[in-house]
């Protein structure tokens, strides 16, 4: 049997013309600005010229564009070969969901390819209704659009997945070589508004389990750890607390810190501006004794295998799975969590 393997990821602009365009695409997206068509587009457009300067200079410090495209393809091909040892033949696409390759471009590559099964992978390890559920929601229209009618099963997390937290366990510890006496480590994560989780999306709550399932991995001595968020944009209260009021605390402590990207599966702007210059300079202002920074898991063996791990339990299923039994994970209080199969 033909099977394919979709990874569904953000995306980003490879070119700095391509800023605004991918500004309007995110901000057009109704589950990131919650507003009636035609306000949302309309809106979206007058944000992407406003952000546009800063965000061209963002990309300009990282040679021009972001490298998440050559990442996540790196990923597909490093999944592509480890599938390669199953009994049937499979294909892995990739599928953006605010700049290129989009799904429409890529629904049409698989329907091409004329799969017996489709499996929808989110290199968004914790699950939100803005970018999982937004990408599945994408895939879906695109899907319909060119006719792609194979049976589709779809992972929607993988929070604690033993192969992701490894992955993290082995990066975070790398980052503490040569580091002597105490340190802080700061499971950083991109925020959402206080009104998005407060409405039941369950992204917190397994960025959460991430982190404590990582740190209960590290040696007792380094399990001074926090979970904070990054990337605030617009006036909306964000979920907290923040990673520069951590770097501050850290600051006031006189302690060393070990930054972990902790729901970041590549790296991109927000790990190479954010975390490595910005964040980096706002800790020497701060008096942080050392900073480190975990690199992002991209294709390192234990993460591919669980990837891989995922998409052959997932094919079995044309519904929707989680990592670990099958079963919801979620509290059932969060009612944004997508509805799981069990298997």
């Amino acid at each position: 049997m033909k099977f394919a393997a979709v990874l569904l990821n953000l995306g980003a602009p490879d070119r700095l013309a391509a800023v605004e365009p991918f500004l309007a695409n995110l901000f057009s997206d109704p589950a990131i600005i919650r507003l009636p068509w035609p306000v949302r587009p309309l809106l979206a457009r007058l944000i992407a010229k406003r952000r546009g300067p800063k965000a061209r200079a963002i990309y300009a410090a990282i040679g021009g564009g972001s490298p998440l495209r050559a990442e996540t393809e790196a990923q597909a091909n490093a999944l592509e070969q480890a599938l390669a040892g199953e009994r049937d033949q499979w294909r892995v696409f990739v599928a953006m969901r605010y700049w290129h390759p989009m799904s429409d471009a890529t629904a049409r590559a698989v329907a091409a390819y004329d799969p017996d099964r489709v499996v929808l992978l989110p290199l968004y390890p914790q699950f939100s209704t803005t970018t999982t559920a937004s990408s599945f929601a994408s895939w879906t229209k695109a899907a319909e659009g060119c006719g792609l009618k194979a049976p589709t099963g779809r992972i929607c997390c993988y929070p604690t997945d033993t192969g992701w937290v490894q992955a993290q366990v082995e990066a975070t510890r790398a980052a503490m070589t040569g580091l002597e006496g105490p340190c802080r480590i700061l499971f950083s994560a991109h925020g959402l508004p206080e009104q998005v989780v407060a409405a039941g999306d369950p992204y917190q709550w397994q960025i959460e389990q991430t982190a404590a399932a990582v740190a209960a991995h590290l040696p007792a001595e380094r399990r001074d750890w926090v979970v904070c968020y990054q990337s605030k944009v617009g006036p909306l209260r964000w979920i907290g607390p923040s990673t520069e009021s951590e770097i501050a605390r850290a600051g006031r402590d006189r302690v060393a810190i070990v930054v972990v990207p902790i729901s970041f599966v590549s790296e991109h702007s927000e790990t190479l501006v954010e975390l490595d210059l910005t964040y980096r300079a706002l800790a020497e202002k701060a008096g942080v004794p050392a900073y480190h920074r975990a690199r992002t898991v991209g294709t390192a063996p234990g993460f591919i295998d669980a990837l891989r791990q995922l998409v052959v339990r997932a094919v079995a299923s044309n519904a929707t799975i989680a990592a670990g039994e099958g079963s919801r994970l979620c509290p059932g209080v969060l009612g944004g969590c997508i509805n799981i199969a069990r298997s």
